[in-house]
């Protein structure tokens, strides 16, 4: 099953942070989840490999039914593959709950590892390269030079990479939902703000 999830995603497009090394990644850290949480991974691996098997681009209105339209691809999917059929609602499940902007609720165990694994992702070193990368494509600016840090005006996502700083990133460790999930949460949240304080460093050196 995995190898033919792997060769379906090689076969899709994605932006810039959502490509298949971000679903190993995802694949990954689901799997070091659900074995410190106890987590089925019967449910947790195919609905970690395909959560992103439909991509809406992240500017796009349609973007809060990305994971809905990705459980059902899914579903069609594992049900073509032979996947036992009582395991998809929990695949789905597990789908739909993993998005930031669907604002779904986990409703269990496996859910609430996926949604973890995927935000792992958002943060750390990884998160940062990811949050500059899709800025870049999306055209924006790393900052805005008159308020690089949001200190004089509401965060705007449209405005700059920095921004998306704070209207998600150093506020998602909040929202993790398994006790192993937050404690690494936290810690790549520091690294987040490490890069912060020294681009504010390097942005007053000079001036």
């Amino acid at each position: 099953m995995e190898a033919r999830c792997e060769a379906y995603l090689g076969t899709r497009e994605g932006d810039a942070a959502h490509d298949l090394e971000h679903t190993r990644r995802v694949v990954a850290n689901a799997r070091a989840l659900a074995r410190i949480e106890g987590a089925r991974l019967d449910i947790v691996v195919p609905a970690a490999w395909l959560h992103d098997c439909v991509n809406v681009p992240k500017d796009s209105p349609d973007r809060p039914r990305a994971s809905r339209l990705a459980a059902a691809e899914a579903v069609r999917l594992l049900s073509a593959w032979d996947v036992p059929a009582a395991l998809l609602p929990d695949i789905a499940h597990a789908i739909e709950a993993h998005s930031f902007a669907a604002g779904i609720a986990p409703a269990s165990l496996e859910a609430g590892v996926l949604q973890d694994a995927d935000r792992l992702d958002a943060l750390g070193a990884i998160g940062l390269a990811r949050c500059l990368m899709l800025g870049a494509e999306l055209g924006r600016p790393l900052y805005v030079p008159a308020d690089p840090f949001c200190e004089r005006r509401r965060p705007d996502d449209l405005a700059s990479s920095v921004d998306h700083f704070y209207t998600k990133l150093l506020g998602l460790a909040a929202t993790f939902t398994t006790e192993a999930g937050r404690a690494e949460a936290a810690r790549r949240t520091r690294m987040l703000r490490l890069f912060l304080d020294e681009l504010r460093h390097e942005l007053g050196w000079s001036g």
